[in-house]
């Protein structure tokens, strides 16, 4: 990077590294390299990463750009990228946890997490406790035990959006001693850079706004910790993951129209939740730029920006929430988001995981918004709510 790119705007800084002079003539892209075997000149040099990789697995040019672009938007010393977001969470659990610790996260923790927690972590002897999705940082860490080792914080939750005040929380762990990990998919490293207020390690789901057109799997783990970087590199370099060529040049294209995308789907996301207020077929809409949400005042505070990821509860069954699906032409129905078109998913049968159960007042709904024109989203929607 150059020396002027701590004075450089984000979007900036995420393609400078593409036109970089000094290079000699080249692809403004990287070359996809496909390779496992690496070849030297020297046989001194064969062990030595001062040439290059050594083997496949360690990545080629794309991924090593790719690294050091996500190293610099998520504000960290090492960036670190693995084959999917779920990898992305349960490396640094694998890494910085051992037999007999306790991890604690919100009840409302994302799905494959969990099970994650519950069985693979369990089969190595950690205990994984949940706390209520709507505690705060104080209620969270006086619930700390003597094993409490790490804390896996989702801002906002999944499904049921709650937010926690994130460097309050980050502060307290580090007073009891307790590691965090914070899963950043939601503010993509632009809407919030955990790192800066404090959390050991940031972790975002690359599937989601960096790669952007739902055609690649890849998750991120981003830190300033050394010892924790030692940790984490070991982790992936034992387990022998890796991302293949092709999904890091993908990753790395996404990344540099993020911000742009990022934006513009907030600003229709914003429109639509506020649309959903007036709706009688809506008990409530979870979103927390709207000025209604109880999480407005602490959103303004912590983020510089929102995702395009609402959700809301609609009155009636599950067959309501089917008649309302069926009914839309222009979302998609299926499990993800961040990409470039919309989608919908009737999540409420999630909650049957959660030991602590959030009241109701029917069927939750989760809408991701894409970068379609948004009046025909609101006009789609406003169809489906008529069929229901």
């Amino acid at each position: 990077m150059s020396e002027l790119s701590d004075k450089l705007g984000l979007s900036t800084r995420l393609i400078s590294p593409a036109t970089e002079r000094g290079r000699g003539r080249r692809p403004v892209n990287p070359p996809i390299e496909r390779a496992s075997t690496m070849l030297s000149d020297d046989p001194a040099m064969m062990g030595s990463d001062r040439d290059g990789p050594i083997y496949g697995l360690d990545g080629g040019t794309a991924a090593r750009q790719l690294r050091t672009v996500l190293a610099d938007l998520e504000g960290a010393t090492h960036a670190f990228i693995v084959p999917s977001g779920l990898a992305s969470v349960t490396v640094p659990l694998l890494a910085l946890l051992q037999p007999g610790d306790e991890v604690l996260c919100t009840d409302a923790v994302y799905g494959p997490s969990r099970r994650f927690l519950t069985r693979t972590l369990a089969r190595l002897g950690i205990t994984a406790r949940f706390h209520p999705a709507a505690w705060t940082a104080e209620e969270i860490a006086a619930s700390f035990s003597a094993r409490t080792r790490l804390l896996l914080v989702e801002t906002p939750a999944s499904l049921t959006f709650e937010l926690v005040d994130l460097e309050r929380l980050l502060g307290l762990c580090r007073d009891k001693g307790v590691l965090s990990v914070v899963d950043n998919t939601w503010g993509a490293g632009i809407a919030l850079k955990p790192l800066a207020v404090g959390a050991d390690v940031s972790v975002q789901a690359l599937t989601k706004y960096v790669g952007g057109h739902s055609d690649l799997l890849m998750g991120s783990i981003a830190t300033r910790d050394p010892e924790l970087s030692r940790l984490i590199f070991e982790a992936i370099e034992d387990h022998g993951w890796h991302v293949s060529p092709d999904d890091a040049w993908l990753a790395l294209r996404g990344i540099r129209t993020m911000p742009l995308r990022y934006a513009t789907q907030a600003r229709s996301a914003l429109k639509v939740a506020q649309w959903l207020e007036q709706q009688p077929q809506v008990a409530r809409v979870m979103y927390a730029p709207l000025p209604s949400s109880p999480y407005h005042d602490l959103w303004q505070r912590q983020y510089d920006g929102a995702a395009s990821l609402i959700g809301f509860v609609l009155r009636g069954d599950r067959a309501a929430a089917h008649r309302l699906m069926k009914a839309l032409s222009l979302f998609g129905m299926g499990y993800s988001w961040g990409g470039y078109e919309s989608l919908i998913t009737n999540d409420t049968s999630q909650l049957a995981w959660r030991e602590h159960q959030p009241p109701l007042e029917g069927e939750i709904m989760r809408l991701h918004i894409g970068l379609e024109d948004v009046d025909d989203l609101i006009a789609d929607l406003g169809r489906g709510l008529h069929a229901v």
